[in-house]
């Protein structure tokens, strides 16, 4: 995101000062309450708890805060803005989506001392320029760029000090404050979806993993021409630290008025992408958002960045996920059925009605898949067909079952595509794709 639309602020780097910004917000969250409760009050009506949480101005508190706060707080933040958007009150989802594009960055003092712990206090002499000014600012890092002694352009990527061991604490804090509007439930499986939250944060904050998955993915994509990825440059690399090549293009739904054939060409490639990480690789960058891909028009070559949420897939989960579509396609509920008790997506115990609009998910998320020519992703109600059945169970009282994490991430992946192809509004060929998956 643009830093020209960010706020410079220190990053709380302990426990105690992580804490003492948490603190305070659930302090002013609890006082905003208590004013709107009084408000109500006074006008004869009979506020529930939820009402007077969900205000724009404890929304805005919330934001804020985050914003500050930066690491898992912050791109929780993000995901409930990008996931739960149609659950939330409009004023709450137009506030939190501030965190997708006001990223705060680091003050120059705190960005050298970060410099200085990783390369060294003659940290300058490897390069021939590094701009302090970062480039972009997100929840995790900052991007910088930079010119190696050798003449080649990087991209350097910080991260803020104290994300990596604040994120445990993070997450329950957030979940917290969260779990006070009656939005997330009790129950053991939402507190097994949040252990997994924090390892998946974890991956994510650990640039040594992710410079091996952006290798592992260059290499898988090599001799693929319509992808381009950054290298990683290892001597410069430490856990905070992901130096790369710099690569070009320009923000990919900055494309929306290209040629329908120049916009075809960029969906068609992203989901051969998609289908390619899932049923050859094994492995799939589960992160949707925008800024992940950039576009060159004079190549008509597509970028691919961030790879820290990229994922390992079994042999045995691609292999359901295989049969799934298969089922999808043929529209045989007895098969949807018995895989999606495999997969996980519900169990014995979840009501027959709520199975079968789960069904009815499945069949249309797989949609396209069946179309018969190509899909035209900006002339179809797909997405909000989903959004409505995602509501039905969201609001069900007796529904609150939660998938795997890996199939969780990888229908956010999907949704994304669409949501981008929609936006484009692509047609994307899906014949030789379903071929490709099912062997057919």
């Amino acid at each position: 995101m643009d830093p020209k639309n960010s706020r410079e602020s220190a990053v709380p780097q302990t426990r105690l000062g992580r804490l003492t910004r948490m603190t305070g917000l659930a302090t002013r969250v609890a006082g905003g309450m208590l004013a709107e409760g009084a408000r109500r009050l006074a006008r004869g009506e009979r506020p529930k708890l939820s009402d007077m949480l969900l205000t724009p101005a404890n929304a805005r508190r919330v934001a804020d805060q985050l914003a500050r706060l930066r690491g898992a707080a912050m791109k929780l933040g993000q995901l409930l803005s990008m996931d739960a958007g149609d659950l939330l009150p409009p004023e709450l989802a137009e506030i939190l989506a501030r965190l997708r594009s006001d990223a705060q960055y680091m003050p120059q003092a705190q960005l050298e001392q970060v410099l200085k712990n990783n390369w060294g206090p003659d940290w300058r002499s490897k390069f021939q320029s590094f701009s302090m000014q970062p480039m972009a600012a997100a929840s995790i890092g900052q991007v910088h760029a930079a010119t190696a002694l050798d003449g080649t352009e990087l991209a350097i990527k910080v991260q803020y000090p104290g994300v990596r061991t604040s994120i445990d604490s993070d997450v329950d804090n957030v979940v917290s404050l969260l779990s006070m509007s009656g939005l997330i439930p009790d129950t053991a499986q939402i507190k097994r979806l949040l252990v997994e939250c924090k390892r998946q944060l974890h991956e994510e904050a650990d640039y040594t993993r992710e410079a091996e998955c952006l290798a592992r993915f260059a290499q898988h994509l090599e001799g693929i021409p319509c992808f381009v990825l950054p290298r990683v440059r290892p001597e410069l690399s430490t856990q905070d630290i992901l130096a790369m090549t710099r690569v070009g293009g320009l923000p990919i739904e900055q494309f929306s008025a290209a040629s329908q054939e120049e916009r075809d060409h960029i969906v068609n490639s992203l989901f051969h992408l998609l289908f390619i990480e899932v049923f050859e690789l094994g492995w799939v960058q589960t992160d949707p958002n925008f800024a992940n891909f950039r576009y060159d028009p004079d190549t008509r070559q597509i970028i691919l960045l961030d790879f820290g949420a990229a994922r390992p897939y079994a042999p045995e989960r691609v292999a359901l996920y295989r049969q799934i579509l298969d089922a999808a396609i043929r529209k045989n509920r007895y098969d949807l059925h018995a895989l999606s008790l495999q997969i996980g997506y519900y169990d014995e115990l979840v009501a027959k009605q709520h199975q079968n609009t789960i069904h009815d998910m499945i069949i249309a998320a797989c949609e396209p898949a069946y179309w018969g020519e190509p899909y035209p992703f900006g002339q179809t109600d797909l997405a909000e067909r989903m959004r409505d059945w995602g509501l039905e169970l969201g609001m069900a009282g007796d529904f609150w079952h939660v998938p795997p994490v890996d199939s969780l991430m990888l229908q956010r992946k999907l949704a994304g595509l669409y949501l981008l192809s929609a936006r484009l509004k692509g047609r994307v060929d899906f014949a030789p794709l379903v071929t490709m998956a099912l062997g057919r």
